[in-house]
């Protein structure tokens, strides 16, 4: 397991503390991180918030970015594109977003991507003290430092997640 994704390698090439938690993935599921949440918020003893989603979307210039932020929030494309440097953003084609990070959608982790995209972190990550995101499959993820993923993704923060 130590690198069974490309995102794990990254965390030990990088000796980046981190724990990784697996659940059992339901096919059927197509809200992959509310079934992260439902898996591992009481057993972590983490709430929903802990646990991050990634999302890929296409600035207006015509590149793709990262938005990372937490399952129970929705994206604000116009404060990510901000946080970003452009002026608008929209929620990138699942063949694109899946050709260039080397992921399958429910499983697109922020780290370990084929091509390495400009990342936003919702700054609410930074109020704790680990907080959880996608290992690069459905059903795995990594537990770590929220400034060590800002770091290692050379993210910027900003609120990029509304209610």
């Amino acid at each position: 397991m130590a690198a069974s994704t490309p995102a794990i390698k990254a965390l030990v090439q990088a000796a980046v503390e981190h724990r990784v938690h697996a659940y059992p993935h339901d096919p059927r599921s197509d809200s992959y991180g509310a079934e992260a949440v439902a898996a591992l918020a009481a057993e972590l003893g983490v709430s929903a918030e802990q646990i991050f989603k990634t999302l890929v979307i296409e600035l207006g210039s015509g590149g793709l970015a990262v938005a990372v932020l937490p399952v129970p929030a929705k994206l604000s494309l116009k404060a990510a594109a901000a946080a970003l440097g452009d002026g608008k953003a929209v929620m990138a084609d699942r063949a694109k977003v899946e050709r260039t990070t080397g992921y399958v959608l429910g499983g697109i982790s922020p780290l370990g991507q084929r091509k390495r995209l400009p990342t936003v972190i919702d700054e609410s990550a930074l109020g704790f003290d680990r907080v959880l995101c996608s290992a690069g499959r459905r059903g795995l993820e990594i537990e770590l430092d929220p400034a060590e993923l800002v770091r290692l993704t050379s993210a910027v923060t900003a609120a990029v997640a509304v209610s």
